[in-house]
């Protein structure tokens, strides 16, 4: 009788080769691949045709949202990882050159992602369109698209709400925020954020299911009495003769001298969008990233301004979306408040975030309208065509110009109108 004795390297070799035969041919990076799989002359592959596709339906693949331990808690900046290879994601192509464990690591981006939506001329998302369908042209251009998919996102979501609105609008808005946590998904990540005279992180980044009732309420105020402040015209700023204040000697415990002035009032919008998109700016680039406004649109008072914003936003390919409330809602009174004066700030500008970054804009005044807002914006943001394209590197300063054009009749497009190339990020190789 023959005796075969296998040590313990022997047994894990003996199983190694035994489960070599059951390595498909797929797993091979050099194996021959079928001629059905390959691609159309322009090397794009199309849209797939849409199954009844729900909101909230994610490719296998979708990354999901991560789990913040203290979502009560502003989320810390994230540490770089050094990257040692070329890596390729949904919609984006990072170039990462890895020079060693001393010196510098080099990251030139030059691959530019562009979400779409096709709406006809009932307003009615456009599917089944395919990358025949589309020519985009950078500076104009045409542009050969490298990129194209119609599957649905995850989203990471900043959202930002003003909390200085009158008290009988913030009490709508506070009753419909559990809404606005469900309008996401569960492979969406939200970080919360509000703002009135100044911006306030309320949780960090986090799975929407996650976020308890506690963290929602913390978002609530009260919101002011009364009206808008007066701050001009003939009924606002005290006495004055031919536009210039006077003094009042009654006023102030009749010291003369002292002229009646209201306090100013500051709505930080600039900021408090500013603020979304630095934090967004670090999230994952396989994830749609959007800033999810509800406010009137006011701006009053922020360090930073428009411009500046609006370039951060397009350099990170960050959408606005805004639920437009209270005097936003009522179209004659947005109608006026769109209008500046100098020294009194801007009226609704959420409009111009949202057209100039390829968002979204709803306007509701009542508190069902705001709910049903919050799922058509969360669903609009997730389910959009996305093209992509390889441009050439050029200084970060200049702004180039995007036009996306369907080769169908009667349909209208939406995406950004441009963007600011990334600069090349440099970032110190960590010790050995």
């Amino acid at each position: 009788m023959l005796r075969l004795t296998l040590g313990k390297k022997g047994l894990i070799c003996a199983l190694a080769v035994a489960s070599l035969p059951v390595l498909s041919q797929q797993t091979l990076p050099d194996g021959p691949k079928p001629k059905e799989a390959q691609q159309s002359p322009q090397n794009v592959p199309d849209a797939p045709q849409p199954k009844a596709q729900q909101p909230g339906q994610f490719p296998e693949n979708a990354p999901p949202a991560p789990i913040n331990t203290h979502p009560d808690q502003p989320e810390a900046t994230p540490t770089p990882t050094p990257v040692s290879q070329r890596q390729r994601g949904a919609g984006q192509n990072d170039i990462v050159t890895d020079v060693g464990k001393f010196g510098t690591m080099s990251i030139a981006v030059n691959f530019v992602q562009i979400p779409v939506r096709v709406k006809d001329s009932s307003g009615r998302l456009v599917p089944g369109l395919s990358s025949n369908d589309f020519k985009v042209y950078e500076d104009g251009v045409a542009q050969q698209l490298k990129f194209f998919t119609a599957d649905a996102f995850p989203l990471s979501a900043a959202v930002v709400v003003a909390t200085d609105l009158p008290s009988t609008t913030m009490k709508k808005v506070n009753e419909t925020l559990p809404a606005l946590i469900g309008a996401f998904s569960e492979v969406d990540e939200v970080a919360l954020y509000r703002y009135g005279h100044t911006v306030q992180q309320v949780s960090g980044f986090s799975g929407a299911s996650s976020i308890s009732t506690a963290t929602v309420n913390r978002i609530k105020r009260p919101g002011r009495q009364g009206g808008p402040p007066m701050t001009g015209g003939p009924f606002g700023g005290g006495p004055s003769i031919n536009g210039h204040p006077v003094s009042d000697p009654n006023a102030n415990g009749g010291r003369a001298g002292d002229v009646q002035t209201p306090p100013r009032e500051f709505y930080v919008l600039n900021d408090a969008i500013l603020r979304a998109a630095q934090d967004l700016s670090k999230r994952d680039k396989k994830r749609r990233r959007i800033v999810f406004v509800i406010s009137d649109g006011r701006e009053q008072g922020s360090s930073a301004g428009y411009d500046e914003v609006k370039r951060i936003l397009l350099a990170n390919n960050i959408s606005v979306y805004g639920v437009g409330v209270d005097t936003a809602a009522i179209p004659i009174y947005d109608k006026a408040n769109r209008i500046r004066v100098p020294g009194f700030g801007t009226g609704n500008i959420l409009p111009r975030y949202a057209s100039e970054t390829g968002g979204d804009m709803v306007a509701e005044f009542d508190r069902s309208g705001i709910e049903q807002a919050y799922a058509k914006i969360a669903d609009s943001a997730r389910n959009q065509y996305t093209l992509g394209y390889t441009t050439q590197a050029t200084k970060s300063s200049a702004f180039r110009t995007i036009d996306v054009r369907v080769l169908r009749p009667n349909l209208n497009v939406i995406a950004k109108q441009g963007y600011y190339p990334l600069p090349p990020q440099t970032q110190q190789a960590p010790k050995p």
